[in-house]
């Protein structure tokens, strides 16, 4: 596998390079995988020992959407003046860059193309690029000796996943993915130097320090990985990690859709079980893309397609609602519209919800957001390494991603659809569902006495 993930990191190292110079980025569907050079019955050409023994687990058939796009493919497309940035097998795309927009009508003339779709165009003025900078520590975290998980005890209370751990089910042996924007001294913030990073990625620009990028993903990270008992213990604490950046900041585009959907592929090929996003997109800088109401159908986006395919590759995604609950818009935002997947909207310690959390349903009727956990003073560590607190779906959807995760690690036997069913069934709202809390507070106790007996 390692021979074969090469050129893949090649291509994108090479898009990290040429992000700077180009002007304009496309999005190019293809219509099939005719010219493939790989089978079906050498799945290990293509994919990792972990990612096939996931979907035997699970009695997951492969199919075409797993078979990489083909190179003889990319390769005319890249004859034609273009640079490849990422590409995605599972909706079959590639995504390159260039300075000539006209380039595009030969591309869109192969016989091959099905569509082709700018999905970033730089800004004008160009703006300049800040040199990575990070923030000044502190690492002098409050310590309380009477609670094991710190301020953060009621996070995790709520929804009984303490439990879980004290049954010792803290997620070890249980890989993560969290695909986020970046991870501000995640590295250097004392408290969190023994959790269990497996390596990073990033696909905004390979070649940028992930660590110096922003701090949303560092707090994302923290609500699941903290393993400092009196300090902060978060909700999957021996669980490890890959910590992957799909999410440009300086901009809101269309490609970034591309750029997570490159990363969730990455995760399945490095045999990650659990995916947290805290990430979704509805409006953009070029309002020519902006989404409608009617289009939250779990069909329409991307990224929504692409998470959908996650279950059946064996894999669970959990992900934020939105923030939109007060603002015109009100509704989740892609990719928490998807099939299969669990999006989480936020209450206050006390099971309350939190205004901002965004509402459901999707356009073709189905509930969401699937379930509810803390996100109006979550529990955090901050880039400075002390204890702090966020707000959002962003917060709430971790907290409760880790504790799936530990349900899973004590219900191996389940497949990851019936993973999620299993939460959305412990809900306390389960009897009857709205579009506001979903199915409710899961109880992670209940759906693992229910779980067990499923064997």
């Amino acid at each position: 596998m390692k021979r074969l993930l090469l050129p893949l990191a090649f291509v994108l190292l090479a898009g990290g390079t040429w992000a700077q110079q180009d002007t304009l980025k496309y999005r190019i569907l293809l219509r099939d995988k005719a010219a493939t050079e790989y089978s079906l019955q050498r799945p290990e050409e293509f994919l990792s020992k972990k990612a096939l023994e996931r979907r035997h687990r699970q009695g997951l058939q492969l199919d075409s959407t797993d078979l990489p796009v083909c190179r003889k493919y990319v390769d005319e497309i890249a004859r034609q003046g273009l640079r490849v940035v990422v590409t995605g097998k599972w909706e079959n795309f590639v995504t390159v860059s260039c300075n000539d927009s006209t380039l595009m009508d030969k591309v869109a003339a192969l016989p091959f193309v099905r569509s082709v779709e700018r999905v970033w165009r730089a800004p004008r003025p160009a703006k300049e690029v800040a040199a990575d900078r990070r923030d000044s520590l502190i690492n002098q975290p409050t310590v309380h000796p009477d609670s094991l998980y710190g301020t953060a005890l009621a996070q995790i209370q709520l929804s009984k996943g303490d439990r879980l751990h004290q049954a010792g089910f803290r997620g070890q042996g249980m890989t993560i993915a969290i695909v986020d924007a970046g991870f501000h001294n995640a590295d250097r913030i004392t408290a969190m130097q023994n959790i269990r990073i497996l390596g990073t990625k990033d696909f905004v620009n390979p070649q940028a320090d992930i660590y110096a990028q922003g701090d949303h993903g560092m707090k994302v990270l923290s609500c699941i990985g903290m393993n400092q008992p009196d300090i902060m213990t978060g909700t999957a604490p021996e669980a490890s990690f890959w910590l992957l950046r799909s999410e440009d900041e300086a901009s809101e585009h269309l490609v970034e859709q591309d750029y997570w959907a490159a990363a969730v592929e990455f995760a399945d090929s490095v045999g990650v079980d659990v995916l947290n996003t805290s990430l979704g997109y509805y409006t953009f800088d070029d309002k020519s893309k902006d989404y409608t109401l009617c289009q939250l159908d779990g069909e329409f986006s991307l990224m929504s397609r692409q998470a959908a395919h996650l279950a059946d590759k064996g894999m669970v995604l959990v992900c934020s609602a939105g923030n939109s609950g007060m603002s015109s818009w009100k509704k989740i935002t892609p990719p928490g519209d998807a099939r299969n997947v669990l999006t989480v909207g936020a209450v206050d310690k006390k099971g309350v919800l939190a205004p901002f959390s965004s509402i459901g349903n999707t356009a073709d009727g189905r509930i969401k957001p699937d379930v509810v956990a803390v996100g109006l003073g979550a529990d955090v560590m901050d880039t400075d390494g002390n204890q702090g607190h966020a707000n959002g779906t962003s917060f709430a959807s971790p907290i409760m991603c880790g504790m799936v995760t530990c349900l899973w690690q004590a219900c191996p036997h389940l497949t990851a659809k019936e993973l999620i069913e299993l939460v959305r069934r412990s809900g306390d709202r389960t009897a009857c569902p709205d579009n506001i809390y979903g199915y409710g507070i899961p109880d992670m106790w209940k759906a693992y006495q229910e779980g067990s007996k499923q064997k």
